[in-house]
């Protein structure tokens, strides 16, 4: 195995995904331990970029999820301080935390993404409701694991959704609901994994779904027609390329009745607890947790 020296992980954070965080730094630490990695917990909401220089760190595996984390800001920092990081840069890592920044990239290259509209208070809610229809998803452009996010299934609902929206973050998108099929697609060392199908049991993927129940029903293989689903995974990694992403990730998509892929967003550092996405689709690919692990270590770099 690899010497990687003495390994940071990052976890914990200040962001809204703060316990998520734990939970992925935690189960990641552990992974290397059991293989024998000089690996330390270090949380950035206990500890300054001051004492993490002091660490000495060969190279740290960013457990962070949200703001702070996985918005480019730590990121910078690792590269003020030339200490490897796994994942995005500063620059992918930051358009992607910003779901209508990555739209707009994304509208140019080409890639599906519903149809969308920015809120704030002076939005004419009925006119936003009469050029998307419903229902419409409402989300905080600049959170992640579906915090702050509405379903918006009449025209008197979208102000409060728009509202809670609001609570997390000053920019507010509404988007345009695609019946059919959830899925993931993850994105590691630039080569798509098997895909996964998501049957929640509530009205959506939400973070009680991903993170809180046992009933949703994850299914791998994830059903899609073969020549489909490598359609879709060729088209992921050119969305993980168009922000230029690197390392590893996660991007969602909606398949609508006709087969028609609509790519949400990408997730530049995905969780790893033992209800993520991302250790259960290179599972598929026949890699363990531990594996995966040392595969997105490898990558660290800086820059």
């Amino acid at each position: 195995m690899q010497d990687f020296g003495k390994v940071g992980v990052l976890l914990g954070g200040r962001s809204a995904e703060r316990d998520v965080s734990l939970k992925s730094g935690n189960a990641v630490l552990a992974a290397l331990l059991r293989q024998g990695v000089d690996a330390h917990a270090f949380d950035p909401a206990e500890h300054d970029m001051a004492t993490l220089a002091e660490q000495k760190f060969d190279r740290v595996i960013i457990a962070l999820h949200g703001r702070f984390g996985e918005d480019g800001t730590i990121q910078g920092a690792l590269d003020w301080l030339e200490i490897p990081y796994t994942g995005s840069g500063v620059m992918a890592s930051a358009l992607a935390m910003d779901k209508w920044r990555t739209k707009l990239l994304w509208q140019s290259a080409g890639i599906p993404t519903p149809e969308y509209a920015l809120l704030d208070a002076d939005t004419d809610f009925d006119a936003v409701v009469a050029r998307l229809g419903l229902p419409i998803f409402v989300k905080p452009a600049r959170e992640g694991s579906s915090i702050g996010m509405s379903k918006v299934t009449a025209a008197n609902e979208l102000r409060a959704a728009w509202e809670k929206a609001a609570q997390f973050d000053s920019l507010v998108l509404a988007e345009k609901f695609v019946a059919g099929g959830e899925y993931t697609c993850a994105i590691l060392a630039g080569k798509a994994l098997p895909m996964i199908g998501l049957v929640p049991k509530v009205a959506f993927y939400d973070f009680e779904a991903k993170y809180l129940r046992d009933d949703t029903e994850y299914r791998v293989p994830c059903g899609l027609p073969a020549e489909l689903e490598l359609a879709i995974q060729k088209l992921a990694v050119q969305a993980f390329d168009v922000l230029g992403c690197r390392g590893w990730a996660r991007l969602d998509v909606m398949i609508d009745a006709d087969g028609r892929p609509y790519f949400l967003e990408a997730n530049t550092s995905p969780g790893m607890t033992d209800h993520s996405l991302v250790p259960m689709a290179a599972r598929a690919a026949g890699m363990t947790f531990d594996e995966l692990v040392l595969a997105i270590l490898e990558q660290a770099r800086v820059g």
